[in-house]
């Protein structure tokens, strides 16, 4: 049975609100190897590898977990608990032009939602407190600036592997092939515009993935060739301790607090 993948695109909602954010917060305080151009055979995918593949990718049953991601701006960091509906992601984004840095955490637990901040390199950043901040969703403007949960897929593996054009199990539990990024869940899995800038390299791109004894996915990598400006770079995500990590639980005492009026500002603006 093919696993079912959800939507793509819920971490790099909330690497784009970071990115949003640090822009924002500007205005306030004043790479792997390239990969080779020769096309991939355009030939149908072995059914049992692929399938075998998706069925690897975590479907909420394999209790909470912890997952990694990088691609060519920003790493992740966190854990999803499908039993609870929750997941906490952390992002730290490379300095910008100005050098500023940030430091960005995201909790959320079925309808609730929490937040941390932390900005560096400039005098005059906003300065938030070191906890939970609790957002008030009658108070975001747009739904779409916070992330929200949609599977516990949150890597985005199971829509980059479904428009896998190969696949083949090279070795017990690794499997290579060749993903075409440039359209549907695959390009929102990428930052907005990046897939169309591929072109027609983007619809040949080399992947690997290893999938551990437990059967589960354990890492998901795709070599990301040039386009334009931007470098060639590796997209990966990886999934580990399912079912021994710790449930995500609501923040109380002193680990938590009310967001101040900035918060709300800055995710609005």
């Amino acid at each position: 049975m093919t696993q079912a993948t959800g939507s793509a695109g819920t971490i790099r909602r909330a690497v784009g609100t970071a990115a949003a954010l640090l822009a924002a917060t500007t205005l306030l305080g004043g790479c792997g190897p390239k990969v080779g151009s020769t096309a991939a055979p355009r030939t149908s995918p072995s059914a049992a590898p692929k399938e075998a593949l998706l069925d690897a990718v975590p479907d909420g049953t394999e209790g909470a977990f912890r997952f990694t991601g990088k691609d060519a701006s920003s790493n992740l960091t966190g854990r999803i608990d499908p039993e609870s509906k929750a997941f906490e992601i952390n992002t730290a984004m490379a300095p910008d032009k100005d050098g500023i840095t940030m430091k960005m955490s995201f909790l959320l637990i079925g309808d609730e939602i929490w937040m941390k901040a932390k900005f560096s390199g400039h005098p005059g950043l906003p300065n938030f407190p070191n906890k939970w901040m609790k957002l008030d969703r009658a108070k975001l403007t747009d739904s779409g600036s916070v992330p929200s949960y949609d599977g516990a897929d949150q890597g985005n593996a199971g829509p980059l592997i479904e428009a896998a054009t190969s696949v083949e199990e090279q070795s017990p539990g690794k499997y290579v092939g060749f993903i075409d990024v440039t359209s549907g869940n695959a390009a929102q899995a990428l930052e907005d515009g990046e897939a169309a800038a591929l072109g027609e390299a983007g619809k040949h791109v080399p992947f690997t993935a290893l999938v551990g004894p437990d059967e589960h996915l354990a890492s998901l990598t795709l070599e990301i060739p040039a386009a334009g400006k931007r470098k060639a770079y590796e997209y990966v995500v990886t999934y580990a301790d399912y079912g021994s990590t710790p449930k995500i639980t609501v923040p109380t005492g002193g680990a938590a607090t009310k967001a101040p009026a900035m918060a709300y500002e800055m995710l609005n603006s």
